[in-house]
């Protein structure tokens, strides 16, 4: 409480003098005034120049300078309120408020003072002002300062040397979902760790070094984890509040960067369709285990897994399909290997299982590989069921150990692959392991391959004609028999390329030559007498006769070639109509109203069905020529030859006979009913001219 000014007009001059001085000298301005509106000075000391630019003198003259006046006018109503109130309740006052000096600028004062009563006078107020800006100016940076550490959006948290939280911002409180008021008082750790051995090693390396930095997961209020950039520094003991030391907390929500980082990742590194890892992901962890291997010794396996079959489900449910089978083959796969090896998809319909060298031998790994390849062909011949499609699949495995040598990644898949093909040759539904007579098979496989492409392009295949007669000894037309013309004279039978063109899908571009050459050579027949009313028979394998543009194919080459269709016969296989009947019957029946007639090859050697033979356009049954080798010295061979003749018959189908190589033969096929013929006992395979003279001289 500021006490009341002696009256400088006491007469004691030396009093005054000494007052004077005092006042003088003091850091701001002590005052007497009436408590009206505009505060009229009776006294003030010369300090209020420093103040406010105007002498004491302007406030006490006649007529005087209102000090009221001086004051911002935003300020008035609530300084003259406070001392009001002050003085009401018969207290000191203390406020603080602008002025407006002489010079236009603006200044803070903190006026403090009382009421001095004096006798029966009406009270004065007594008091002292002081220059507050420095400080108010001080306490203005303070409060932005704290008003941007509450609003900043990361969240801002103080603690001491037992973790006991003293500041919470409410960026925090927008973080983690505690209030200030909650939150404030408790320890860091009890409030927000999920993992406290994290925490009490940040804790450790920022009391020895002064600070921490990493990402740590939070746990919010709710109990969700958030993750978070944090970075934590120790704060020295406060000089001036003598507070101890604190560590200051700034945490950075970076949860969205954290899941966009894991999107990315799976993007690269996993295979959108069945979340397997991809191709990319399992070399990498291949070359891993091959060093692993070479380094400790321990042995492992990888398996290379072709689901057979696949691309008919493909070409005739869609492949929405065939998406939802590989999703259901990855379950299984995984299904069959221990949490710490790999299933991975290589794409299409190739996955690929890695068995972690953990074995101490080669024989303890071949044997866990056997175990995990026998689970694999079992778990995926259990049928599937691909929403309304009942499905029955097989699967082909190729297993190469993995045991300290130094093969590339590179090697040893192509060692697996070469097993897979093994397994394929083998019927398919197995699997086989890889040894050095598979791998040489895989070279030779792969170097026909190579001379495949090479024949295409250099126009080295050819195409003989088998004659066809009838029981009185006429041609009656031929099939189309390829062969392969190697540069160095040598002709090649189908039996010794057909199955690598097939398996590599060559077989489509040998297939379209065959069509194109074939129809051409009828279209030559048709311009000529002897010859025009001969049929050509032309096999077509099931992966040809599947492509989606195959009929296309054929009326390009019916445009091309000016032949007429009725004259061409396609010979297909029991296997291809078993495995995709309905698509089958869509394209037969499309060509069938174009003109061509159906074949059914090789009937008797796989699964008949006599509800296909009944539902599909077919012209022709042809019995193979391995019945026809025993059919005069075995009796089964007898019957199934004469129940095939018979079944034709009754069905309305020619029955034509191939391998037909004695008289007696053709006898017993003529006994049994079947009145046309094909084989050696008339004609060979020959040329396109050596076929025209024959048909042109046998009537």
């Amino acid at each position: 409480m500021t006490h009341p000014v002696s009256d400088p007009s006491v007469p004691d001059d030396g009093q005054v003098l000494s007052l004077d001085l005092l006042l003088s000298n003091l850091p701001g301005a002590a005052y007497r005034c009436r408590f009206d509106d505009d505060w009229s000075m009776e006294f003030i000391s010369d300090g209020v120049e420093k103040l406010t630019g105007y002498s004491a003198a302007a406030f006490t003259g006649h007529p005087g300078l209102s000090f009221a006046s001086i004051i911002l006018p935003e300020d008035r109503a609530s300084v003259h309120g406070a001392v009001a109130n002050a003085l009401h309740l018969g207290q000191p006052f203390q406020v603080t408020y602008r002025i407006r000096t002489a010079a236009g600028d603006v200044r803070w004062l903190c006026e403090q003072g009382a009421l001095n009563l004096r006798g029966s006078e009406p009270g004065r107020l007594e008091g002292f002002l002081s220059d507050f800006t420095r400080l108010k100016q001080a306490d203005l940076v303070i409060l932005e300062q704290a008003s941007f550490l509450q609003r900043a959006r990361d969240a801002i948290i103080a603690m001491d040397m037992i973790s006991r939280i003293s500041y919470w911002n409410q960026g925090a409180e927008r973080l983690y979902g505690w209030s200030a008021q909650e939150a404030v008082g408790r320890r860091f750790c009890e409030l927000l760790c999920d993992e406290p051995a994290m925490y009490e090693a940040a804790f450790a390396q920022t009391l020895a070094e002064g600070e921490w930095s990493g990402e740590l997961a939070h746990v919010r209020r709710d109990g969700s984890a958030v993750d978070t950039d944090t970075r934590w520094t120790l704060l020295a003991p406060d000089a001036a509040t003598g507070a101890g030391q604190k560590i200051l907390v700034i945490a950075s929500d970076i949860s969205e960067r954290k899941i966009s980082e894991a999107r990315i990742f799976r993007l690269a590194f996993f295979d959108h369709l069945t979340d397997l890892p991809n191709r990319v992901n399992l070399l990498d962890h291949l070359r891993r285990a091959l060093i692993g291997s070479a380094r400790t010794g321990h042995c492992g396996a990888l398996m290379f897994c072709d689901l057979d079959n696949f691309k008919y489900l493909n070409d005739s449910q869609g492949h929405a399909a065939g998406d939802l089978l590989l999703q259901a083959v990855a379950r299984r796969l995984e299904g069959c290997v221990r949490e710490a090896d790999m299933v991975a998809r290589l794409g299409g319909d190739e996955f690929v299982v890695l068995i972690q060298p953990v074995e101490d031998s080669r024989d303890s790994a071949a044997l866990q590989a056997e175990t995990v390849a026998a689970k694999v062909v079992a778990a995926l011949a259990a049928p599937f069921q691909l929403n309304e499609l009942h499905y029955t699949l097989s699967v082909s495995v190729g297993v190469v150990t993995l045991c300290g040598t130094h093969d590339t990644v590179e090697s040893t898949l192509r060692q697996a692959d070469a097993a897979m093909y093994q397994a394929k040759a083998a019927g398919r539904n197995t699997f086989r392991f890889h040894d050095p007579a598979a791998q040489a098979a895989w070279s030779a496989r792969a170097e026909l391959e190579g001379g495949l492409r090479r024949a295409l392009q250099h126009d080295e295949f050819i195409l003989h004609y088998q004659p066809q007669l009838d029981r009185s000894g006429r041609v009656i037309g031929a099939e189309a028999l390829l062969r392969w013309r190697q540069p160095d004279g040598k002709v090649l039978m189908p039996a010794g390329f057909i199955r690598a063109a097939e398996e590599s899908g060559i077989i489509i571009e040998i297939g379209k030559w065959v069509l194109r050459t074939a129809c051409a050579e009828l279209a030559r027949w048709q311009r000529h007498p002897d010859t025009a009313g001969l049929t050509l028979s032309v096999n077509v394998s099931a992966r040809q006769f599947t492509e989606h543009d195959f009929v296309a194919v054929l009326e390009a080459i019916f445009a091309e070639t000016g032949v007429q269709p009725s004259s061409l016969k396609l010979e297909l296989t029991e296997s291809l109509v078993v495995t995709d009947f309905t698509q089958t019957a869509h394209t037969m029946a499309t060509l069938k109203r174009q003109g061509l007639s159906f074949s059914l090859d090789d009937f008797g050697t796989g699964y008949s069905s006599l509800a296909y033979l009944r539902k599909l356009p077919l012209d022709q049954l042809k019995i193979d020529h391995s019945f026809m080798r025993d059919v005069l010295t075995d009796q089964n061979d007898a019957s199934i030859v004469r129940s095939i003749i018979a079944l034709g018959d009754s069905l309305g189908l020619q029955v034509i006979a191939e391998g037909v190589e004695t008289h007696g033969q053709r006898q017993f096929l003529a006994d049994a009913g079947c009145h046309i013929y094909q084989g050696f006992l008339y004609q060979r395979a020959i040329s396109a001219d050596l076929f025209t003279q024959y048909a042109s001289t046998v009537h």
